[in-house]
């Protein structure tokens, strides 16, 4: 009996479903990520429905709201209901109205209560990121009783590492003991005695992500409470989920980085007519602004016609400074991220980078006039009968501008922030093209001052 026999399925969608059989759950989502839209509905629709939900709740399965979208609604529904609350929340969110309202029909009430709750949160907080299928028990239970509460329950919640205990009465948060606290306990004894000494950390739902990622990573937890204002336990944010959350996150701060509008799509699934609105934006701006340094060339141009010989150094001067603005940029948005400074710390940072810009500058400004002198000496190139002079302005050119450059990458992402907007915008092509602009205006400026009564 061949696969298409023994599953009683069209050929077509057996041999879909073959490659499926041995692979993991992770390669199983590449391998369905590589078939046409279609293809990946029908898959999914063939397989067991414990298989397709443990597909379904992987944030890296492209188009999963689509896929879901397309399955025939009572399969959809069935899916949904079995999935955690907190990646059926997602999954609502790509849907359309109306078939969100088809689906959340034929849901159950606990489902759809709880879905519906989740999709109340503002994106990009705790709310919106825990999961409402957590462990917790009343503070009054032994070990034992905690311990087959646990055994019972375990497959229906997201994670059992962490046991939140509730005051009997109030339902409020009161302890949180580990599993291995619990499993290495005395079966008789209270369930507080092995509960942890310090007060249980936990957040507000309207947290935004990055904060919650702090908090998780400082307090080296597997998972943190949710709780409102009364001290009632909501959901749990797992640090899986905000893993996924902080690499995408990350995927969109690279993005912006390089003068590129976030994408929200694997970049092999963005169209033609989408990426050029994506890039051209950014692009046609960084254009407008390096037309500023056309013009203070114009403006320079007496100087230039002098001295040619300023125009072999530009690009190696402007480089340098916009590559110590990049620098200095992607330094700050660091550490902005990581809350490691506020905005209040912008004067210390402008007092840490006035003295590194002006070292920088002067290690590279020895560099240039090694180069013009060793040039000059072996009869590689004939810089003229003033080239000291000319070397001392390049090396003091690049002395002022790298240190122009590490004072303004630094200060942008602060400004940024102060304004509202991400300090990520502030993207090392955004920088380069202020450098390149302030930076002819330190060049010639020094140069009229070192080579006026020589060159110019």
């Amino acid at each position: 009996m061949n696969l298409a026999d023994d599953l009683r399925l069209p050929e077509g969608v057996a041999a879909l479903l073959a490659p499926l059989a041995e692979l993991n759950t992770a390669d199983a989502v590449e391998y369905l990520n590589t078939l046409d839209r279609e293809d990946a509905v029908a898959a999914i629709g063939a397989l067991s429905s414990a298989r397709a939900v443990k597909i379904l709740e992987q944030p890296e399965l492209h188009h999963a709201g689509e896929i879901v979208a397309l399955l025939a609604p009572e399969r959809a529904a069935e899916l949904l209901g079995l999935m955690a609350d907190d990646r059926a929340a997602d999954l609502f969110h790509e849907l359309d109205e109306t078939e969100r309202e088809q689906l959340f029909a034929r849901l159950g009430a606990e489902s759809r209560q709880a879905i519906r709750k989740l999709m109340r949160y503002a994106p990009a907080t705790a709310g919106a990121l825990m999961t409402t299928e957590f462990v917790a028990v009343p503070a009054d239970w032994t070990v034992g009783q905690t311990l087959q509460y646990v055994r019972d329950v375990e497959r229906s919640r997201e994670t059992v590492y962490a046991i939140y205990l509730l005051d009997p009465r109030q339902r409020t948060l009161q302890q949180v003991v580990t599993m291995r606290r619990l499993i290495t306990g005395d079966m008789e004894a209270p369930i507080l005695s092995v509960a942890q000494v310090n007060a249980p950390v936990t957040v507000e739902p309207n947290l935004d992500q990055e904060e919650v990622a702090r908090l998780i990573r400082r307090h080296n937890l597997l998972a943190i409470p949710v709780v409102d204002v009364q001290r009632r336990v909501l959901g749990i944010v797992t640090v899986d989920d905000i893993l996924d959350t902080l690499i995408a996150e990350s995927t969109e701060d690279v993005q912006k980085f390089g003068g590129v509008a976030a994408l929200d799509k694997p970049y092999m699934q963005i169209g033609f007519f989408e990426m050029l609105r994506k890039r051209a934006g950014w692009l046609s701006v960084l254009f407008l602004s390096e037309m500023l340094t056309a013009s203070a060339m114009q403006y320079f141009s007496d100087e230039l016609a002098k001295a040619v010989v300023l125009t072999l150094f530009i690009p190696l001067v402007m480089s340098s400074g916009g590559n110590s603005g990049s620098q200095a940029t992607s330094l700050l948005i660091r550490a902005l991220a990581l809350r490691e400074l506020r905005l209040r710390d912008w004067w210390r940072v402008a007092l840490r980078e006035l003295p590194t810009g002006a070292a920088l500058g002067a290690i590279l400004g020895v560099l240039a006039i090694v180069r013009i002198a060793v040039w000059q000496q072996a009869g590689l190139y004939d810089y003229g009968l003033h080239w000291p002079m000319l070397a001392l302005t390049i090396g003091a050119a690049l002395v002022g501008i790298v240190t122009f450059g590490s004072l303004s990458g630094s200060m942008l992402p602060f400004l940024l922030q102060r304004l509202g907007f991400d300090p990520a915008s502030a993207s090392a092509p955004f920088v380069a093209t202020l450098v390149d602009v302030t930076g002819l205006v330190i060049y010639f400026s020094i140069a009229a001052l070192i080579l006026g009564c020589t060159l110019l």
